[in-house]
């Protein structure tokens, strides 16, 4: 399980949890340069504590700082702030927030780790329609994916990759967090800060409002906090 720390991923490790029990669940954390590194580590091993699971590996992708090129592991290129689906760069449908093709070196790690334990999933917290537009979070991507894990493992080995929640908008997320007892109160989706959630930056604003289209208070502490609806 590809446990960011995020409320997406976290969903998605009580979807893990609810099949398959803590004993054969393993969470993987990927760390990538990112501005708030530190707080998302802090909520992987909060929620991986949570559910009891025992089997951890956090890794470091810093190459991704120096590769550069995203908002998110640049420090000279700002976090957008309240402007929630404005054009990316020459104006591009992707947000400068995006981190070129970060998902296949989550994907790819996480291969590695399911063909060594012996794993026969990797769950993913990938949103396709009520997200940001990250190209490696849309459906056809893991499609496509999946048949590289066919082609370039050994042949007995059997890995599927599951995405619970790829085709729900984020307060269906957020339902189905709560039927299940997942502990959001533990997640953190700021781009930006790690005391207080900034409350603007695109991931703030997509989690507001996700939890007013839900109906309930969102758990975390923020800076400030306006409506996130269009």
């Amino acid at each position: 399980m590809l446990l960011s720390g995020g409320m997406d991923s976290c969903v998605c490790a009580a979807t893990a949890h609810e099949r398959h029990g803590a004993g054969n669940v393993a969470l993987l954390h990927a760390s990538y340069g990112q501005r708030t590194e530190s707080r998302e580590a802090r909520a992987f091993r909060e929620i991986a504590d949570f559910y009891g699971v025992k089997q951890r590996l956090m890794v470091h992708l810093e190459h991704f700082r120096a590769i550069g090129g995203s908002a998110l592991t640049d420090p000279d290129i700002a976090v957008p702030e309240n402007e929630l689906g404005a054009p990316g760069p020459n104006g591009s449908a992707i947000p400068v927030t995006y981190v070129p093709f970060r998902n296949a070196h989550f994907l790819s790690v996480a291969v590695s780790w399911a063909e060594a334990i012996g794993a026969a999933a990797i769950y993913i917290g990938a949103v396709a329609e009520d997200s940001s537009g990250y190209p490696d979070c849309r459906p056809e991507y893991y499609k496509v994916f999946q048949e590289l894990i066919r082609v370039g493992t050994r042949p007995e080995t059997q890995i599927e990759i599951v995405m619970p929640v790829i085709e729900l908008k984020k307060s269906e997320i957020i339902r189905r967090g709560i039927e299940l007892g997942a502990p959001l109160h533990l997640t953190w989706s700021c781009y930006q800060s790690v005391e207080e959630a900034c409350g603007v930056c695109d991931s703030c604003l997509l989690r507001l409002r996700a939890f007013e289209e839900a109906g309930v208070p969102d758990p975390i502490p923020y800076q400030r906090t306006v409506s996130a609806r269009p």
